[in-house]
């Protein structure tokens, strides 16, 4: 047995449509492999994106998404693989093949000199735990929408043009932050698709809004408004400065409309602390998960626990 990569156009033929079900979301097959084949295929996907099978002899038993990111902590950058999309096909399972996968790619990754290995467990956390896994803080906070202030704000959907702006206030809050996702240009591209595409919200529809000032963005805000849930649920929010951290409340609000609650992962350090306080539960979906690959990254996984006011990144960074 052996670790190969595949290619996109193979992995669109042979993988997508057994894993559609699971992962396609409110699309159609074509629709999520389209979607997928323009990830591969972009600048950001061509440099930091693959997938990655286990064959049995020349038959494809298991495959995985594989994902470079780097985090920052403090002054030092490590290196790190996302791992996503862990599939077996059902006919196939309960032999080992997505063990002897994992395991053989997080040795590959440790040979190759990165620090760190994480995911996001929707299912079975336990199964990783036995690689290495560690689960992290992982909780949603819920908010009365119409406890928050009610300000009046140059508001506006958010715009091609304004992705800069938004980048901006991100980098802003992620400078104070002891540990976090680095974000390249190519990651800003990546998450702008994603973004742009709707493709993380399994019910709702996308409301993506900024605070102006003057000429640019002193706030943001990414999520979607979903009735059927009568909340707005955030994926991220930004801000430039102390004076529109004071907004984000409003602005929260203001994304919610008529819908009695705000709900999302818990905000990381700093843009938490903007937040009122709220009910915060344990999420039992997308669990962040991490494995050690190096001293430093033993160092992060070690120390994230210990946080217990804020959770290590955003929605945005789910795999």
């Amino acid at each position: 047995m052996r670790l190969r990569e595949i290619s996109p156009e193979l992995y669109a033929r042979s993988v997508l449509p057994l894993t559609a079900e699971l992962w396609a979301g409110r699309g159609e097959l074509a629709a999520y492999v389209e979607y997928w084949l323009e990830i591969a295929r972009s600048r950001y996907g061509r440099r930091h994106y693959r997938t990655i099978g286990l064959y049995d002899g020349r038959r494809l038993v298991a495959s995985f998404k594989r994902y470079e990111r780097a985090i920052d902590v403090r002054s030092r950058r490590l290196r790190a693989i996302g791992i996503g999309a862990v599939f077996t096909p059902s006919e196939l399972r309960g032999r080992g093949y997505a063990s002897f996968m994992l395991a053989s790619a997080l040795d590959r990754a440790r040979s190759d000199g990165y620090d760190l290995a994480y995911l996001f467990s929707d299912i079975r956390p336990q199964f990783y735990a036995t690689l290495g896994f560690r689960a992290q803080p992982s909780r949603t906070v819920s908010l009365r929408a119409d406890a928050l202030p009610s300000t009046r704000l140059d508001l506006a959907p958010l715009k091609d043009g304004d992705w800069n702006g938004v980048r901006r206030c991100f980098e802003l809050g992620r400078a104070g932050r002891p540990a976090a996702f680095v974000r390249t240009p190519l990651i800003w591209e990546w998450i702008r698709m994603r973004v742009t595409r709707d493709s993380e919200h399994a019910v709702g529809l996308a409301t993506n809004l900024v605070v102006r000032r003057g000429r640019g963005i002193c706030a943001y805000v990414l999520g979607a408004r979903a009735p059927e849930r009568d909340a707005y649920i955030v994926d991220e929010f930004g801000f430039a400065d102390a004076a529109a951290a004071k907004l984000t409340p409003a602005l929260l609000r203001a994304a919610a409309g008529d819908l009695h609650r705000v709900t999302g992962w818990l905000p990381p350090d700093g843009p938490r602390s903007v937040l009122p306080k709220g009910t915060v539960h344990k999420r039992k979906r997308s669990i962040l998960m991490m494995a050690a690959l190096s001293a430093g990254g033993r160092m992060v996984v070690d120390a994230l626990p210990s946080d217990s006011n804020a959770d290590f990144c955003w929605a945005t960074e789910h795999i």
